[in-house]
């Protein structure tokens, strides 16, 4: 099993940045689909951004321009760098391996954009 542990939140004001991290316990070399996703209070988890091992990405459109995914399978990690933070952006962001036989997520970390 492929434990996921998300880091890089916080508490940033509106047009701000904040890069989020994700570092897996295994190689994500072979995992098909890697995740971001978010669930702000009262609401549903959403797809922010995904990136497939052929490095393809798909953003939702609610971020695009603003969001940036990439993943370094030599580290085992995927990085999302948020620009142009905004206060809806204000959520938990999860990690997310999906694949084969799997769907992993990690336990979130806590972004926070003040207006």
């Amino acid at each position: 099993q492929v434990q996921l542990v998300e880091s890089g939140g916080g508490l940033v004001q509106a047009g701000g940045s904040l890069g989020l991290s994700c570092a897996a316990s295994e190689t994500i070399f072979s995992i098909n689909i890697m995740g971001w996703y978010r669930q702000a209070p009262g609401k549903q988890r959403e797809s922010v951004a995904i990136i497939t091992r052929g490095g393809y990405t798909n953003y939702a459109d609610s971020v695009k321009g603003r969001f940036t995914i990439s993943r370094d399978n030599a580290k085992n990690t995927v990085h999302l760098q948020m620009n142009s933070l905004k206060p809806e952006d204000t959520a938990v962001y999860y990690c997310n391996a999906y694949g084969a036989g799997m769907n992993y997520w990690g336990k979130g970390t806590l972004v926070t954009v003040s207006s």
